[in-house]
């Protein structure tokens, strides 16, 4: 490899990967690694986490990969989006070193009998409604952590929950990656960018403006208390009758329990939603007041 080589470098073996990798970390020694973990069908969302990544490491490593593993039975694993050619030309754009682009087979060559338990986090709300979801999403980034072998690591807070699971997983596995928090990026509509958003149809998008909409209701009357709070999301939920809610909750940001109605303090409040064929999530932090409190 050269210092005129072509940026970025598309690779699609782990050998491949970790002689790049090792490769610039011997020419930028005093460079950090940070990497950006992607299904693909790379958006804006997406670029922001690589812009955030560049900010923390001079080099950056984004990986394309739909992991079959985090799919359960009759959801969407086959029809995901996927576009390469269009994601290599963002990572270029935003000037990412490295996209890994796997085939599952490198991913998985023999049947993963080990694998990484998400426990009790990964088990409720997302968990409870896509049973072992989370397993395979902490399952395919610790192999991803071991191929990479990145200083740090940016995801993207629409995923919350993902994002409590996978910090914890670090913290008590012990692997030595800095987990980096992005903002979530909206449309100018309101709604946060995802990859599953191009499954909407226009009328199907428009309805889906009552989550964000919903969000914001409860970050207004996050002075009346969990409750009250609750209930403003609720109020503007049901006025969009397409909207079919899975949970609308308000937990603690780092443990994910439920809150009890005399809390006082942050707060998350997540809503997961289907719209048409169409599961849409979506979360903003809040401070909560109980009822009485005034500040």
């Amino acid at each position: 490899m050269t210092a005129a080589m072509e940026v970025p470098v598309v690779v699609t073996s782990v050998a491949g990967l970790r002689g790049f990798v090792a490769a610039l970390r011997s020419q930028r020694p005093e460079a950090r690694v940070g990497f950006v973990p992607t299904m693909g069908a790379l958006h804006d969302g997406h670029a922001s986490l690589i812009s955030t990544a560049r900010e923390h490491a001079g080099i950056v490593v984004v990986s394309v990969f739909v992991n079959p593993t985090q799919f359960g039975p009759g959801e969407d694993f086959a029809t995901y989006p996927r576009t390469l050619d269009a994601d290599i030309a963002l990572c270029a754009r935003m000037g990412a070193d490295i996209v890994f682009t796997p085939p599952v087979e490198e991913m998985y060559p023999v049947d993963q009998t080990v694998t990484v338990h998400a426990g009790a986090l990964g088990e409720a709300l997302e968990g409870a409604h896509r049973p072992g979801h989370f397993d395979g999403v902490a399952t395919v980034v610790t192999k991803l952590f071991q191929m990479v072998q990145p200083d740090v690591a940016v995801f993207g807070q629409k995923d919350a929950q993902q994002l409590a699971v996978l910090t914890a997983m670090t913290q008590q596995l012990a692997i030595p990656v800095e987990i980096v928090a992005a903002e979530t990026v909206r449309e100018p509509d309101g709604l946060a960018m995802s990859s599953r958003n191009r499954y909407l149809t226009p009328h199907e998008r428009q309805w889906a403006l009552a989550i964000p909409r919903a969000l914001e209701a409860a970050q207004l009357a996050a002075r009346r208390g969990v409750s009250g709070m609750l209930s403003a999301a609720e109020h503007e939920l049901s006025a969009t009758p397409q909207v079919n809610t899975s949970y609308l909750v308000a937990v603690d940001p780092t443990s994910f329990d439920s809150l009890p109605a005399d809390y006082s303090g942050p707060a998350r409040v997540l809503i997961a939603a289907r719209v048409g064929r169409t599961r849409l999530i979506d979360n903003v932090l809040v401070e909560v007041l109980a009822p009485g409190v005034a500040r």
